[in-house]
């Protein structure tokens, strides 16, 4: 298996963050295999959704109505509300893996993959990309 790190920087906002062409390019001429995409934080996720044409932004809308900041989260460190953002991975995994054939992604045509990142006190992430070849 093969591994490398990625450090993201996402700022002091909500962010959907479209990773697929760093990804890629870390698949790009290795043949038959898995890419496994992970973060190793508890308070972001990975997601494979169309990104671009508002579905991004309706993800973080959703996540907002169903993760209130104003909820009497009981997890009370950080800023406020930032129990919601120990609370995403539950919904929104912290990895996922998609197929690699002849080096290139198995993505749909609209699929991206994506880091989801809903907590505005870390403003820098890993991610890591690990292939396994078939």
């Amino acid at each position: 298996m093969d591994s490398v790190v990625l450090e993201v920087h996402t700022g002091a906002r909500e962010v959907v963050l479209d990773l697929t062409s760093r990804c890629a390019q870390f698949v790009d001429g290795r043949g038959d295999g898995l890419l496994h995409v992970f973060v190793p934080h508890a308070t972001a996720g990975v997601a494979i959704l169309e990104t671009g044409a508002g579905s991004d932004d309706d993800l973080l809308a959703v996540l907002e109505d169903l993760l209130p900041r104003d909820f009497g989260w009981r997890h009370r460190h950080g800023s406020p509300g930032h129990g919601r953002d120990h609370v995403l991975p539950a919904l929104i995994p912290p990895s996922a893996t998609v197929p690699v054939l002849a080096g290139r992604l198995t993505l749909g045509t609209w699929q991206s993959i994506c880091l989801v990142d809903t907590n505005r006190d870390n403003p820098d992430r890993q991610v890591r990309l690990s292939f396994l070849a078939g």
